[in-house]
């Protein structure tokens, strides 16, 4: 898995945007922790969707009037720039990147101290376009191991937005959380079906829409009326 095989299999960037503010709502039901998926409508002039799995992997998805920018940083991945005497990203990472997305390399979040920017896989896909793209010609490095499951660059990390997301995220709540939850659940919720005060208690029972309305609602997630 590369970024390459990911910019052939992510959906259109309204279905993406779609799909990250499901994860997110599903991430704040479960978890009232710092959530693992999040989705912000504030991110500047932007929206962005986060994911942090607070051990240095991370991918975030910016959506702007211009199109989404999308940049995954695995800290084990051989192209990490800190992999590099002089913090160099790996060669062809960012080739292409039209200007209008140019900003997002020195959006401060995604840049070190030095305010050089930090990645290890970058796409990218303006308003209008018919596809995901990225670096044309990267040379990637071989996997770690038989166990490495998302690839030499971290973009294996985004997998969970692909088609199949229902099924990933049932399998990542088992795994993560150490739940197992309802398939019919999750799949309300990827639909975009309005947020129930029902289907909330269904995956957590500790939980009320009452006590979750302000952030589903800053989310942009669809809330049932009462």
């Amino acid at each position: 898995m590369t970024v390459y095989d990911i910019a052939a299999r992510l959906p259109t960037i309204d279905v993406l945007r779609e799909r990250c503010r499901a994860l997110a709502v599903l991430a704040r039901i479960l978890d009232d922790g710092v959530p693992y998926y999040d989705y912000t409508p504030t991110w500047g002039k932007d929206d962005a969707a986060l994911m942090s799995n607070g051990s240095g992997d991370e991918w975030a998805v910016v959506f702007t009037a211009d199109g989404a920018f999308i940049r995954v940083f695995d800290h084990e991945s051989t192209m990490s720039p800190y992999g590099d005497p002089d913090a160099e990203l790996w060669p062809g990472l960012i080739d292409g990147i039209p200007a209008a997305l140019h900003p997002q390399l020195a959006e401060p979040a995604f840049c070190d101290e030095e305010g050089q920017f930090i990645a290890t896989a970058v796409l990218w896909r303006l308003a209008g376009d018919d596809r995901w793209r990225a670096g044309e010609g990267i040379a990637f490095p071989p996997l770690r191991g038989p166990y490495d499951d998302i690839g030499p660059d971290g973009s294996g990390m985004l997998e969970i937005l692909l088609d199949d997301i229902v099924d990933r995220f049932v399998a990542f709540a088992s795994d993560y959380y150490e739940i197992e939850v309802d398939r019919a659940l999750v799949e309300h919720v990827v639909a975009q079906q309005p947020l129930t005060d029902a289907v909330i208690r269904a995956l957590n029972p500790h939980l009320t829409l009452a006590e979750l309305h302000e952030d589903v609602a800053t989310i942009g997630y669809p809330i049932a009326a009462t």
